[in-house]
């Protein structure tokens, strides 16, 4: 796949008229990223980082039309999203095998119950998925990696935009961001939007409000202080949350299939409702051309609130494993009120030195975080539904919330890392030491951690801006209960080697951006849970499990001559439970499937009658995978074609969008016989926009 990219673009230098351009239309200089902060902390180019990274820019995100964060991962390696189907609460992703927790500028997000918060993706201007384990400059994380939001920053340069987007399922939005100098010191930055749709599940509706005001002072000429701050609110009314059954679904019902549409909540009673916000700073202060000062800072909050009653499977009166009727489905009610608030710092020293023949480029950090995170539950009965005529309007009953969750975990880590240069090569060396508290104000589950994880790594940049590396590094994640005898569990840990090679197109001409990459790599996580194997303990967990995931990702983006952009990736993923007192022995990770492949094409005349004019044509493809750890409940492979046509006159845009073009029915997965997911339906859409 990354053949016909580097072939394009040598044919594009060789034809002299491809690169004679009277008229620039429209640009995108950012399309195509080189330099990523999160995986080394600072500005070291991609291809010096011995790590595999994905930058998803936003002029990417603004050419293909994105507006969530599972949208814009879909031409990206090793990552898979919308695991869960259409849902308008959160951004479901899955990589390497394991779920990455969502970071923001930096600094992780206020995640509680789930590993993410469901930011809208229009308040940032880039997504950096880092791959595999990032502990040594981050702290706790999953061995799959995280995702970084960036926010958008005020520009001493005035502009900004208005945005006018209707499309089906009765979609409406408005969106507008400005930016510009407020004084000969201050500039300043607001970005907002307000939505409003329904969904493909009969009586569903979507509200979102967003607002993200930005502020930089130059305090002097080596003194900078950026505030930044967001505050969104969320309210999806009607949603059951799919739950649909089995039968009819991925196996035979005799009445027939369930409509993708099929809701077996209550349009009037479901509802979730969520407030979040996040406020904070980016000062930076040199002290000399060598060495500067670098906190980051933010105070979050995010507070959940859902309620309503969810299918649980298709009515077994006798209990003899064959549905009574094939259509009357059983049904729970559910109460879950979730409150995380924290508080995020992130202090560092950067400096560069010089010993005999190598340069380093040494950074020392000290960051601290707290987190209370409450949560608090119902569950009870709730009366039954028609799967196949479902008629709403039934008395639910939502008794008391129980309080199950009341913490507060504290972690601070030290470190540092040296990045050490000598001619071609580029050696990175990391280490850092955690301090992990959990305060637990309801049991007896108080305890402290401390650990230790760190990275080596080593590049080669060829004159040609070819780079092969290789590296190896840890992380570590906390888990949270006890075993039989009380004693409580030890973090999970997580250790990774990769090897690859990145290119990043300097010796293609000036009007050829281009990077590409290609890693493979072998993970292993320990201390996983795994079923007591003592009998009479059916209840209890021992640290026994392990896990592997090997795989290779192929991933390039280009952008071409200000008229051709291309994004292509592939990823072959084998993962398997290694060790396990389970039914998942041996088997797969869920939402893991062993092949995913994606390319997206957009052409755009910059000259002549049709300048201004675009269109762009993607297809994915998913591999088959599993919803559930036993690998009972198969997935089956999908293709899914995406498309965009936009044209650009003056300072406008007028674009149309389409998500899953051909309108597929598709299975997103099922975690049991009672617990299946359909995928999104074709979402359309066409917008305006007005840039100043």
């Amino acid at each position: 796949m990354l053949l016909p990219l580097a072939l394009v673009a040598a044919a594009t230098l060789q034809d002299p008229q491809a690169t004679e351009v009277a008229e620039i239309v429209v640009t995108a200089p950012q399309y195509v990223s080189t330099v990523g902060r999160s995986a080394t902390k600072s500005e070291a180019p991609l291809i010096e980082t011995p790590q595999s990274i994905s930058v998803i820019s936003r002029d990417q995100i603004e050419l293909l039309g994105w507006t969530s964060l599972m949208q814009a991962v879909r031409y990206t390696s090793g990552i898979t999203s919308e695991n869960y189907g259409p849902d308008e609460r959160y951004d479901w992703l899955t990589l390497r095998g394991f779920n990455p927790v969502q970071y923001i500028d930096g600094l992780q997000a206020p995640v509680g119950s789930v590993s993410n918060i469901g930011t809208d993706l229009y308040g940032f201007e880039s997504v950096e998925v880092l791959k595999g384990p990032s502990s040594v400059l981050y702290g706790q994380t999953p061995p799959g990696g995280l995702v970084n939001l960036t926010s958008r920053r005020p520009q001493r340069l005035f502009g900004g935009e208005l945005q006018a987007l209707a499309g089906n399922r009765s979609q409406l939005q408005l969106a507008g961001d400005v930016t510009g100098p407020l004084t000969d010191r201050v500039s300043g930055r607001l970005t907002a939007l307000v939505r409003d749709r329904e969904t493909q599940l009969t009586g569903v509706g979507s509200e979102r409000t967003y607002i993200a005001p930005a502020a930089t002072v130059a305090l002097s000429d080596r003194t900078e202080l950026t505030l930044l701050g967001y505050w969104q609110k969320d309210l999806v009314t009607g949603d059951g949350g799919g739950f649909l059954p089995a039968q009819g679904v991925v196996s035979p019902n005799p009445l027939g299939e369930v409509p993708t549409s099929t809701n077996l909540g209550e349009p009037d009673f479901n509802r979730f409702d969520r407030e979040q916000s996040g406020y904070g700073y980016d000062f930076r202060h040199a002290f000399s051309d060598a060495w500067s000062f670098q906190q980051n800072l933010k105070v979050f909050a995010n507070e959940a609130y859902q309620t309503g009653p969810y299918g649980t499977g298709l009515l077994d009166a006798d209990a003899d494993g064959v549905p009574d009727d094939y259509r009357t489905v059983t049904r729970s009610q559910f109460a879950f009120l979730e409150d995380v608030d924290s508080l995020a710092v992130d202090s560092r020293v950067a400096g560069r030195l010089v010993t005999g023949p190598l340069r380093h480029e040494v950074l020392i950090g000290l960051d601290h975080r707290d987190t209370d995170n409450r949560q608090a539950s119902y569950f009870g009965a709730a009366p039954s539904i028609d799967l196949f005529d479902p008629q709403y309007g039934a008395a639910i009953v939502e008794g008391p919330l129980f309080t199950f969750l009341d913490q507060t975990q504290t972690q601070t880590g030290l470190y540092v890392q040296d990045q050490i240069r000598a001619g071609g090569w580029v050696a990175t060396l990391g280490l850092r030491q955690d301090w992990l508290e959990v305060d637990d104000r309801i049991g007896a589950a108080d305890s402290e951690e401390d650990k230790l994880t760190g990275r080596i790594g080593l590049n080669y940049v060829f004159a040609n801006g070819v780079a092969p590396y290789v590296s190896y590094a840890t992380s570590f994640q906390p888990v949270a209960g006890a075993d039989f005898d009380g004693n409580l569990f030890q973090p999970s840990e997580g250790e990774q080697w990769e090897a690859g090679i990145k290119y990043d197109g300097r010796n293609l001409g000036p009007n050829i951006d281009l990077f590409a990459s290609a890693a493979v790599y072998a993970l292993t996580q320990t201390n996983v849970l795994t079923p007591d194997p003592v009998p009479g303990r059916p209840f209890f967990n021992v640290q026994t499990g392990e896990v592997e995931v090997k795989g290779l990702e192929l991933e390039a983006t280009a952008r071409i001559d200000e008229r051709i952009s291309l994004n292509a990736s592939y990823a072959y993923t084998d993962s398997e439970v290694t060790r396990s007192n389970g039914a998942d022995l041996g088997k797969q990770l869920t939402v893991t499937p062993e092949h995913k492949a994606s390319v997206f094409a957009d052409y755009t005349f910059q000259t002549g009658a049709l300048a201004g004019l675009g269109a762009g044509l993607g297809v994915r493809y998913m591999g088959e995978s599993f919803g559930d750890g036993a690998n009972q409940w198969r997935t089956p492979s999908y293709t899914l074609w995406d498309a965009v046509v936009h044209y650009d006159f003056d300072d406008w845009r007028v674009q149309a969008t389409a998500s899953n073009l051909f309108d597929e029915t598709y299975l997103s997965r099922c975690t049991s016989s009672v617990q299946c997911f359909y995928g999104s339906r074709g979402l359309y859409a066409v917008s305006l926009t007005r840039r100043f």
